[in-house]
């Protein structure tokens, strides 16, 4: 009861806050659904209860904020609830739609008491935010300027923004860096908090001192290991989202999750489902250039062998060729000189005879003759004697002048010989070539030297 002092009507604390409690009692008597922000969830694992902080924000301003209790029994029935559809447990700073009673107690002052609260609207406040800020990208202009950015060919240079410890991070590592193809990368780890409100300030941060040394990197990967889609609200953002789409080399990203893409993930250059895939993509990127190269090293490598086989079959069928021509014109030459030898005999022994029997004939008509002096005889008879010995040996001198003349021809015109003194064959298709108008550009020739044979192609014919 009240007491009276000098006319005044005093009441007791506990007087005023039981009638506070009375009257909302009376007003308030059933629960209603409200939506705010959860500030801070404060649970005590404990007790199992939570007591959040619960506000709400305009223009990023605090304008109203409450006490809440969240009992433990109803606190796992609504924990459970958001596990099954955002994939995320209940927890700080997300919006939320929520079935609360008003509470007063003396001790503790106003509170709501949390029923329930609908995961859906929080779902469906993340998604709000992601299409306002894929308008917002589109009417500006920039929704695909990241993605239309060339990737180098083969992005060896990557600046990662990631967490050190996280998971997705060790596993895009363990990829890259144990590849079965040896391709070699270099990265650099530039550290951020990727969740929460804290997350965009540090992304952006960490762009920022990319962008300072960017001549250093071909890409940025922005990796993350799974998560929900509560999780993930901060790649919905809108000042995030055009820092990447706006950043001056392709942005690529590995946010390892299975759920609706965020808005990060649609403007990046590149988006990969986990870092794995994210690593894969990288290495595909050189297999996609080194694989044909391989092929192509040995096709190439096959062609020569082949090319060469061919051509060294070529040339022993030439060599054999040269060398069935050669003996051939030796052995010709050969039996020339002989039936000459033998014609050179036959003439020196009939002239030698013809010859004799005009020496018979003489010393005859010189017996007859004795009114000849016998001086003159004489020296008509020797003068007739050195003709006769010396007309054959003359003409076998020359006739061995005439051999030797044949047989140094012969050498000179073998093939070989000719080779030697700088002159070659060229071939075309297996056959001598004897005119240009038996070539034409781009055709392939062996030109067979004395010590080789040189394998080229015709650019150029100047008649």
């Amino acid at each position: 009861m009240p007491e009276k002092i000098n006319d005044k009507t005093i009441f007791s604390l506990l007087e005023v806050t039981n009638s506070i409690k009375k009257t909302l009692e009376q007003r308030y008597k059933s629960a209603f659904w409200i939506k705010a922000e959860m500030n801070k969830l404060n649970h005590y694992s404990q007790s199992g209860h939570c007591f959040p902080e619960i506000i709400e924000k305009v223009n990023g301003k605090i304008i109203a904020q409450i006490k809440a209790t969240l009992w433990r029994d109803d606190f796992q029935n609504i924990n459970r609830n958001f596990l099954r559809i955002l994939k995320e447990p209940l927890k700080d700073g997300i919006k939320i739609l929520f079935l609360a009673k008003i509470s007063f107690d003396p001790a503790f002052g106003l509170s709501l008491q949390i029923i329930d609260i609908d995961p859906q609207y929080t779902l469906g406040d993340l998604e709000n935010e992601k299409r306002e800020t894929i308008k917002k990208l589109q009417l500006e202009g920039i929704y695909d300027k990241n993605k239309k950015l060339q990737l180098s060919f083969l992005p060896q240079r990557i600046a990662i923004i990631s967490v050190e410890t996280s998971k997705g991070f060790g596993d895009f590592k363990d990829v890259i860096d144990k590849n079965s193809w040896n391709y070699k990368f270099f990265y650099l780890l530039f550290p951020s908090i990727l969740q929460g409100d804290k997350a965009v300030i540090g992304i952006l941060a960490q762009l920022e001192r990319i962008k300072k040394v960017i001549h250093h990197f071909d890409a940025v990967a922005i990796i993350r290991g799974g998560g929900g889609d509560v999780g993930l609200s901060c790649y919905n953002n809108y000042d995030l989202a055009r820092a990447i789409t706006l950043f001056p080399i392709p942005v690529i990203t590995g946010i390892g999750h299975v759920t609706n893409e965020t808005v990060c993930e649609m403007i990046a250059h590149t988006n990969a489902i986990t870092p794995t895939k994210l690593a894969e993509y990288l290495l595909q990127k050189f297999h996609n250039f080194s694989v044909p190269i391989q092929k192509a090293k040995e096709k190439i490598a096959d062609k020569s062998r082949r090319l060469l086989n061919e051509e060294n079959t070529k040339l022993e069928s030439e060599l054999k060729l040269f060398r069935s021509i050669t003996v051939s014109i030796l052995n010709t030459n050969k039996n020339r000189i002989i039936n000459a030898s033998y014609s050179i005999q036959q003439q020196s022994q009939f002239i030698i005879k013809n010859n004799h029997g005009k020496l018979n004939v003489v010393q005859a008509k010189t017996r007859i003759a004795t009114k000849f002096n016998l001086n003159q005889l004489k020296v008509a008879i020797i003068h007739l004697q050195g003709k006769l010995e010396l007309q054959p040996i003359l003409y076998l001198k020359n006739s061995e002048l005439a051999l030797e003349n044949i047989e140094k021809n012969v050498q000179i015109m073998d093939p070989i010989n000719v080779l030697k003194r700088g002159f070659s064959i060229t071939y075309s298709n297996g056959k001598a070539v004897k005119n240009v108008s038996q070539l034409g550009e781009g055709v392939a020739i062996n030109t067979v030297l004395f010590n080789g044979t040189i394998n080229s192609t015709i650019t150029k014919i100047n008649e």
